[in-house]
């Protein structure tokens, strides 16, 4: 009979310990972004073209997740999250489910900008405007308050 050596720093004990990766890899909103990023839905898509690669002057992320939710996109700079609301976001509990995420992401410093499925597809260029304003000026900067330089910069 064969002698085994024992696993090195923990290798072969994974099926005990739920597998591996990391702890934020194994969190159930990573998975259901991953998922929601497959299968966005037309609005999502139109508007993820207009988002992407900071054509806004920010840069915003799809399907993130921020805390227990995951947001359709996200300026983390700007703390600011958009929201594609479809039919089903008027019926039920719908309404009142959205005004306790909202007051969550509020506390947590987040502005939620929620827009129509109808208005991306039919004023796409009124919906980026938005984006665009709220991603300049975020609501929790002072108005006509003017940043100082960062290091390294020079004063004119």
């Amino acid at each position: 009979m064969a002698v085994q050596n024992p696993p090195r720093n923990g290798e072969g004990d994974h099926a005990q310990r739920g597998g591996g990766g990391s702890r934020s890899l194994q969190r159930p909103q990573v998975y259901a972004a991953r998922k929601l990023r497959r299968e966005m839905t037309l609005p999502e898509v139109l508007l993820w073209e207009q988002l992407r690669g900071q054509k806004l002057g920010a840069k915003f992320r799809r399907q993130h997740p921020v805390g227990p939710y995951v947001a359709d996109f996200c300026c983390m700079a700007a703390r600011l999250i958009v929201e594609i609301d479809g039919e089903a976001h008027d019926r039920g509990t719908a309404p009142a489910r959205d005004a306790a995420r909202e007051a969550r992401l509020a506390a947590q410093g987040f502005e939620v900008v929620r827009v129509t499925a109808k208005d991306v597809l039919e004023n796409m260029d009124g919906v980026v405007a938005l984006l665009r304003l709220k991603a300049d000026s975020p609501f929790h900067h002072a108005s006509g308050m003017v940043p100082l330089p960062a290091s390294g910069e020079d004063v004119q």
